[in-house]
């Protein structure tokens, strides 16, 4: 699988030059939500892409290895596309993930459950998004 489409990496592009943008300019950067959500189909690993550098390779958002510390950070699209897991799988992209909430909130519930998969789990269980 493809593990971006043109339009999400359009996307991704968009938000980069956004946050870049807004810090050359000295303006508060934004908090977009994830765009594109890529998993290991047979691990924990799980990671919420928001932003794509120019360079085409370089994203930005929250990643969890499985150890229980999601971070925001920057990670390689080409790093993800090599990982060759068992059964002759690989990173896979989640087609039925919707990013709802910004990124912050994401990171933040993540730290605070341990893992990206229980923050979503919780996040998107609730009504109307998150309580103030």
């Amino acid at each position: 699988m493809r593990l971006l489409s043109p339009d999400l990496r359009a996307r991704l592009l968009a938000n980069g030059e956004a946050g870049h943008a807004a810090r050359r300019d000295g303006r508060r950067e934004p908090d977009p939500s994830p765009v594109v959500k890529f998993f290991n189909p047979v691990g924990a690993a799980t990671w919420l892409a928001t932003e794509l550098d120019p360079d085409g390779d370089t994203l930005f958002g929250l990643a969890d290895l499985g150890f229980g510390c999601p971070e925001l950070g920057s990670f390689s699209l080409s790093e993800l596309a090599s990982v060759r897991l068992p059964f002759g799988l690989g990173i896979e992209r989640d087609l039925y993930f919707e990013g709802r909430l910004p990124i912050s909130i994401y990171a933040e519930t993540a730290r605070r459950t341990g893992s990206i998969m229980q923050a979503i789990g919780l996040l998107h269980s609730l009504p109307h998004g998150p309580a103030s």
